[in-house]
This record gives C-alpha cells, structure tokens and sequence, in this order.
C-alpha cells in the first residue's frame, strides 16, 4: 500500500514518493518564541510529530527539522516590555516550548535550528539573491524582486495581479515595486542587530526558513509542512527565494493543517480567546488534549471548548480501561491452542484497517474510530469465559502499536502502592471472606476518596488511580 498526502502546491492527493528512497526529508516551520505557545501553535506539532511517527512506522528514515524563530518584532516588543534582551526572552520560551509540547507527547525534532545561530547562511543567501538580480539593496533593507519570479503565487493558488490590489508600500519602506517583500532590515536606533554586506541590520521573517531548510536538508526536501496561516505570504516567499536562487523545486510536497476555533469563534486576540498550553496543561491530561486534536483530520478545522475536550478525555480512559482489563486477564489466562486462530486473523484486520487509514493522508480521526472498534473487541472477548494468553498478547501489542503512531501511551504503568492502602485492600479482602459486606464497602469508599477505584472481578480484585 502506498501512503498519499493532499499536496497543497497541487491541491490534489498525490501518491508519496520520497527524493531518496527510503528517506524522508522533513521541515515544519516552529514558533516565534516571545511568550508560551498557545493551541494553534500546539496542532501544527502535534499533527506533524503524528506524520513523522507514521512515516517512521511505515519504514522511513525520517530527518526532522522545525526551527525557532528567535528573533523578530514581535521578541523585540516583548523584550522592551520585561525589561530584558531578546536572547534571555527567546531562551526562556524556547524552554517553554519544549516542556509543553514534550508534555503533549510530541518528540523533539531531530534539529531545532535557530535564526540567531544561523546569520552567516542567512546573509549569505541574501548575497547570492542579490548577485542574480533576484534582489535588491534600498538604504540598508534588501527587498526581493517578486515580479521577476515567475512562479510567484503558485502555492497560495493566486495570480500576481491578484496580489497587487491588496498590496502596498508602508511608511518608511523604499521598494521598487508594492510586491517586494523584505529579505533583511536595517536595525533601529537600541535595537539587537548583525554586521552585514548592507549594513547592521538582522533578517526578515521569510527568509530564515528558505536558508535553514536548505543548510540541514539540501535544495529540494520532500515535505514542508506548517499552519494554514502560514502559506501565504510566508510560504509563498519561500518557495520564490528559494527556487530564484536554487534553479531546483523547493519542496515537492506541501501540507498545512486547518485553523482551531474556540467555542466556535476563530482565535484571535482581538476577541481575547486565546488559549495558552502552558494554562491548559494544568487543567486537563495533556495525553487528553493531543488525543482531542487528532480526533479530528489535521487538515480540518477543529473546534475546541472544555467539553469536547472532557469529552475526549473520557474516550481516552475508556481505551485505557480496556487495555488495563487486558492486562489484568492476562495473569489468569491459559495457552488454548488452535482455538485463537480466528481471532489472530481478526486483530490483524484492524492493522490493516488502520494503516490504510492513516495512508490516506494521515487520517487520524477515521484511525480512531478504528482504535475504538478495536475496544469495544477486545471487550467482547474479556467477556468470554476462557481467554488465551496470545489472543489477549495481540490485543494489547495491537494498541501499543496504534498508540506509538498516535503518540498515546498504551503500555501498562506500574503503579505503586503504600502500606496503608495496600493493608486496606487486603482487609477488604478478609472483610468479603467473612460476609462483612459492610466493613468491605466502607474500605472501598475510603479508598474512593483517596483516589484507589476497586473493581471486583471474577479474577480478582484490580485497582487503579483515578
């Protein structure tokens, strides 16, 4: 089976077909990190971070590499506001970054460049643009020829005179032409800059992307990924800086993931709805909040309020419920032969079901559903009265399998548990023996308020943290 993407250059599904067979090179543009990230930001590198575990499921070698802007207008503002200097602000949310989204599950790119550390390159590429009349130098801003790149607008689907009714010169700025968007600006009296050919001065937004996916994945890369929000105008000079300088096709696939609305509003600040994960992790199970964003397809919108999340919370735990069940059955269970055969062929079914799933351009909502079904067989079968040891092993490797490309935990955690409650338990147990039903509902109230949930079962008694 193949896996086919929905190509945004193209606008249609296209059967993947790496550069380097077996390969994957892999860019996903990161934040601008002046302050904590909030959940728009979160669905890029969740859904993304899904699309590199499944590439890796799928046999791939995958180079991942999503970058930190660390540096622009909006880091110098917020920088002047603390009473601090950009490097100390971009290095405190950097870290910000990392603990959230490590909590939401999601890996850490196999590079996390920075705009800072790479300048050289950046004002190296400049130079090169400017050398092929690509761009252009007006008192210590370089500007890039729009006009002069053919293909401009090929990605956003929009024609250049399309563009040029909603583009304009702003005060200060000295193009030749509406178009032109910034490659590089002359620094501000106090504000942080770099020596260059043109001047002190540092990069404009688009540009860092265009020379740092080049320096870490080469001319042409096979994905280029990011937010909705971001394929034009960013992604557009992208491919236009880039593709003027190179000769070579930027990115051969390109996909972008839908916008979150919150309670059916799109988030904006103007509307003050903005979410912060840094908040939101506090407040609901961070493996609940990835779960949610995957429920529905990356490039849909999706509507967050606290419900639907509570609400994918509780389908979470029933999952999880079911794959505790199998794990507890397991330790009471015998070797019956010939007889899983049937159920061996069906649980492979469902790996089948779900990679032609997720091949269909990574559909995570309809791998859910999958996920789900797989539960509600699993149940089934803990309900029969002899189960067997390999039939209940493929159930659990199943979800494990499934979760590892979800980024859900499906493992068994060993919990550990105090004296005190550990003696409770047993004098329950005792309670039961001796018909003392009412001592042994007491202990399991007691343990209740102290988060033990007991569940008597015909194996036993099993327990767990709630």
């Amino acid at each position: 089976m193949a896996i086919k993407l929905y190509n945004t250059l193209t606008q249609q599904k296209e059967t993947f077909q790496p550069i380097e067979e077996g390969k994957v090179r892999m860019y996903v543009c990161g934040p601008t990190v002046y302050n904590y990230i909030h959940i728009g930001n979160a669905r890029p590198a969740i859904v993304f971070d899904v699309v590199r575990r499944y590439l890796e499921y799928r046999g791939y070698d995958v180079h991942y590499v999503s970058n930190f802007t660390d540096v622009d207008d909006k880091l110098i503002r917020a920088a002047k506001e603390l009473g601090e200097e950009v490097p100390d602000v971009a290095e405190r949310f950097i870290g910000a970054y990392h603990d959230d989204t490590g909590a939401l599950g999601v890996k850490k790119a196999d590079e996390h460049p920075r705009v800072t550390e790479n300048m050289d390159e950046i004002i190296d590429f400049i130079s090169a643009l400017i050398e092929k009349s690509f761009a252009y130098e007006s008192e210590g801003d370089v500007y890039f020829r729009t006009r002069q790149f053919e293909g401009y607008g090929k990605l956003s689907h929009q024609s250049i005179d399309e563009l040029k009714l909603g583009s304009r010169i702003v005060v200060g700025e000295k193009k030749e032409d509406p178009l032109d968007f910034t490659l590089w600006k002359a620094a501000k009296e106090g504000e942080i800059s770099w020596s260059s050919p043109w001047g002190e001065g540092r990069p404009g937004w688009h540009i860092e992307c265009s020379a740092m996916a080049q320096k870490y994945l080469g001319y042409t890369i096979d994905i280029h990924a990011g937010g909705k929000d971001l394929a034009f105008p960013h992604h557009e000079n992208e491919v236009a800086q880039t593709e003027a300088l190179t000769g070579h096709t930027f990115a051969n696939y390109w996909l972008h993931n839908g916008y979150i609305n919150i309670n059916n509003e799109k988030m904006s600040k103007s509307l003050g709805n903005f979410v912060l994960v840094h908040d939101l992790i506090k407040q609901h199970d961070p493996e609940a909040i990835r779960f949610f964003m995957l429920s529905v397809h990356y490039r849909n919108p999706i509507n967050f309020n606290h419900e639907l999340l509570e609400s994918a919370k509780a389908g979470l735990v029933r999952i999880k419920d079911t794959v505790e069940n199998l794990h507890h059955r397991l330790q009471n269970s015998a070797d019956l032969g010939e007889e899983v055969e049937g159920w061996k062929d069906k649980i492979a079914g469902y790996r089948n079901r779900f990679v032609a799933e997720m091949d269909d351009d990574f559909n995570t909502a309809n791998a859910i559903s999958i996920l789900f079904e797989l539960s509600k067989e699993a149940n089934l079968y803990l309900q029969e009265a002899h189960s067997s040891k390999e039939v209940l092993d493929l159930f659990i490797e199943r979800f494990v399998d499934f979760g590892s490309v979800l980024g859900v935990s499906f493992t068994e955690e060993e919990a550990l548990l105090d004296k005190d409650i550990d003696q409770l338990i047993e004098e329950r147990n005792e309670a039961r023996k001796q018909r003392d039903f009412s001592r042994a509902d007491e202990i399991r109230d007691e343990l209740k308020e102290q988060g033990i949930l007991l569940e008597d079962t015909p194996q036993g008694v099993r327990w767990k943290r709630v």
